[in-house]
């Protein structure tokens, strides 16, 4: 008897990343006969947007090398603020990692970058960071040195995926939810993952480096 979509649930349905693509595998034989057009051309999609887009691709790749497959979720409007990822998804603001970029001086007297990951419902304090890091004082990064660190653009920035190690200070509060969301690459991008494996993709160390924002700068974008 043929099967329909009610007969098969997403843990019959398997995608394996490799390289920029990746590939689908159908756990049942009979799975196929369940698979409406439809859903064909919605991974399709999914494929064809993250074989495109070699920002999210670096993402993905990144997080592969380590051994954790990522399931990206892709927004046709942007997510670039904490506030507008938090209502897409439908999840608490405080689930959501800015990734922000700070430089502080180097030895030379050049700018060495530092990206804080921190929960949507806080914004870093420059003094309590530069204490963490190690440093006399820290600044916000400029748009075009936060791009030349990471290689990503301001309100798309993950917390890997960089053309070269950064270090990488994690917010606590982000530990008091099972599953945080984190930009995969691009404003519209994001990916889902339990803090302590975000904790080991980033090699990121955890410190107080943060306060509870105002209302309005939750918005403050990645």
């Amino acid at each position: 008897m043929d099967m329909n979509a009610k007969d098969f649930d997403a843990a019959d349905i398997l995608f394996e990343p490799r390289g920029a693509a990746g590939i689908v595998t159908l756990n049942r034989p009979k799975a196929l006969n369940a698979v409406t057009h439809a859903m064909v051309l919605s991974l399709r999609a999914q494929l064809d947007a993250w074989a495109s887009d070699p920002a999210v691709t670096r993402v993905v790749e990144a997080a592969a090398r380590k051994g954790v497959t990522l399931a990206v979720r892709e927004f046709s409007e942007s997510t670039h603020t904490a506030e507008d990822a938090a209502a897409a998804l439908g999840v608490e603001l405080g689930q959501i990692v800015k990734s922000l970029v700070f430089v502080a001086p180097a030895d030379d007297g050049s700018p060495a970058a530092l990206i804080c990951l921190v929960s949507g419902t806080n914004r870093v304090d420059p003094a309590r960071l530069a204490t963490a890091a190690g440093y006399r004082e820290v600044r916000r990064a400029t748009a075009k040195e936060a791009r030349e660190a990471t290689g990503f653009v301001i309100g798309g920035i993950p917390p890997i995926g960089h053309p070269k190690a950064l270090r990488v200070i994690m917010d606590p509060d982000l530990t008091r939810f099972p599953v945080v969301w984190c930009s995969a690459g691009t404003p519209t991008a994001v990916f889902a993952v339990p803090p302590a494996t975000l904790r080991m993709l980033a090699d990121a160390h955890v410190a107080p480096i943060s306060v509870e924002a105002p209302h309005a700068a939750g918005t403050e974008g990645s």
